[in-house]
């Protein structure tokens, strides 16, 4: 262990000091550690290990972006480890607390999904053609014939505010008349 951790400053030095090879060597040698302890914190946290190739380039980048940080006189080896002790935590922190369950396991006792009631078409046309005019000009340019707000206020002369503001108003009537029935 002692012996790769010289090996490691012996490389990072000669890299600073303008040594392509030697950087590359390091980098060849630094990955797969970085992999294997990027997969054990990965699976220590509980989450899966598909990720762990990203959190790895994460930190190669690092090291690469802040390579001219590390002092020389020191060991390498705690410099990228700590890198890469941040780089898995903010990889953690990014995903947040998420519990990965297959849910092949559970098909069994999972419940049916239960059939959606969808109003049909003439319905949905009769309570569209009770709306008052302006929010009703504004569903059918909208969800009708697919028109931008933006288009659809310019076409209205309204603001696209107000557009906004009818668009709302008046999916709330509607909804509300459809559940009615």
């Amino acid at each position: 262990m002692r012996e790769r951790e010289d090996e490691w400053t012996g490389l990072m030095r000669s890299a600073i000091s303008g040594e392509s090879t030697a950087y590359h060597r390091l980098l060849k040698a630094v990955t797969p550690v970085l992999r294997a302890a990027a997969r054990r914190g990965l699976t220590r946290a509980g989450q899966p290990v598909d990720q762990s190739e990203d959190i790895v380039q994460d930190i190669l980048l690092a090291v690469h972006l802040k390579r001219h940080t590390w002092d020389v006189s020191a060991p390498f080896a705690p410099w990228l480890f700590a890198i890469a002790r941040n780089k898995l935590i903010d990889a953690l922190r990014r995903r947040g607390r998420r519990v990965f369950v297959n849910i092949d396991d559970f098909a069994e006792v999972l419940p049916g999904e239960a059939p959606v009631e969808t109003a049909s078409a003439g319905e949905v046309a009769a309570q569209l053609a009770s709306l008052p005019a302006r929010q009703r000009d504004v569903l059918q340019s909208i969800a009708v014939e697919s028109a931008s707000i933006k288009d659809t206020a310019a076409k209205l002369a309204m603001s696209e505010g107000a557009v906004r503001v009818a668009l709302h108003r008046g999916l709330t009537s509607l909804t509300a008349k459809l559940r009615e029935q």
